[in-house]
């Protein structure tokens, strides 16, 4: 007997939901720029209510509310809308767990407009955007990125100081790299109150990252240190670096350079702490991490979504020993950890 596999019969429906996957990217945009979550979270349930409250026309609300519901952002029942838990913690702005900003960087029409120009990337292996994409130096998208993703990074920087654990807590003095919004070495700092951060990134985004310092109490803690990783002295006698969302952007020996660096910064018995999109052997799976490769393919010249076995390698060549990798829920990311 065939399996069931064999017997169904072709169908075009993911051809057109992928062809589509656009209007779910407006449509959320939407609702975040409309507000509609934080309507319904406040009590308002039909369209016209919902409309109300976000300044907008009932026929479009009850339009865009349907799609929500079909993307399952939404409930409804007998012409009532309500949030679905993940809605409620995620994207309403009453919620302290809320990332909705981070659509303002996720949206972005510069990194939207990449991908857009997939196929040109595709023929050349990098990104077709003249200037380099999202590695060109003191580019704007980054202070955009520190901005907007801060409270989702939150989520992933606790996350991290949790899989660090004692390791963190004895730590004195922390490079963060590529610091951004800031959010990984404020994490860490929050938690042990003899620690130091040096956070370093492009003058511009540091300056979010020390907002956010301040804003969580640890200003007088957290020092920056302005320009590209690969140029400036990094200092000494760091029992941390930290190197969040960084290695992803470039090619596997520029990363063994920057690894090579980032260990003649460590005190003799410091780490260095990695997260990424991490996918297995396979490049397919897990999915998210996987599907990240794409990204960097738009967006960077030679960036890349990593395997263990890759970024091994990468810290072994760097001067690192007994690299680990543990997951990083509920993020996708993953954390790996190589020994000075």
């Amino acid at each position: 007997m065939p399996a069931a596999s064999e017997t169904r019969m072709p169908s075009p429906a993911l051809f057109f939901q992928t062809a589509r996957a656009y209007q779910g990217t407006a449509a959320i945009k939407a609702a975040i720029n409309l507000d509609v979550f934080r309507a319904i979270g406040e009590g308002a349930t039909t369209a016209g209510e919902i409309g109300r409250r976000c300044g907008a026309a009932e026929r479009g609300t009850r339009i865009l509310c349907d799609f929500l519901v079909i993307l399952g952002f939404l409930t409804k029942d007998s012409g009532n809308y309500a949030l679905t838990a993940d809605s409620a913690a995620f994207l309403d702005p009453r919620s302290p767990m809320c990332i909705a900003a981070a659509a303002t960087f996720l949206c972005d029409s510069r990194l939207t407009g990449m991908i857009d120009s997939l196929t040109d990337a595709v023929r050349k292996g990098g990104t077709a955007m003249p200037d380099g994409g999202t590695t060109t130096p003191e580019n704007v998208l980054w202070v955009e990125f520190a901005e907007s993703m801060a409270p989702m990074m939150a989520t992933i920087a606790g996350a991290l100081a949790s899989a660090l654990g004692e390791n963190a807590a004895r730590a004195r003095k922390v490079l963060d790299i590529a610091a951004g919004h800031g959010m990984f070495g404020i994490a860490l700092a929050q938690r042990n109150p003899q620690m130091r951060v040096v956070g370093l990134d492009w003058a511009p985004v540091l300056e979010v990252a020390k907002r956010n310092a301040q804003k969580f109490g640890v200003a007088d803690r957290y020092a920056t240190i302005p320009g590209s990783a690969f140029d400036v002295d990094l200092g000494s006698g760091y029992d941390l670096v930290l190197l969040p969302n960084f290695l992803h952007h470039f090619r596997a020996d520029v990363n063994v350079a920057l690894l090579k660096k980032v260990h003649a910064a460590l005190a003799p018995n410091g780490y260095v702490a990695i997260v990424e999109y991490v996918p297995n052997e396979d490049r397919v799976t897990p999915s998210e991490a996987a599907s990240f490769a794409l990204t960097m393919l738009s967006s960077t010249p030679e960036g890349d979504a990593f395997t263990f076995r890759e970024l091994e390698e990468m810290c072994r060549n760097g001067g690192f020993s007994a690299a680990r990798i543990q997951p990083l829920a509920p993020s996708p990311e993953s954390l790996i950890v190589a020994d000075r």
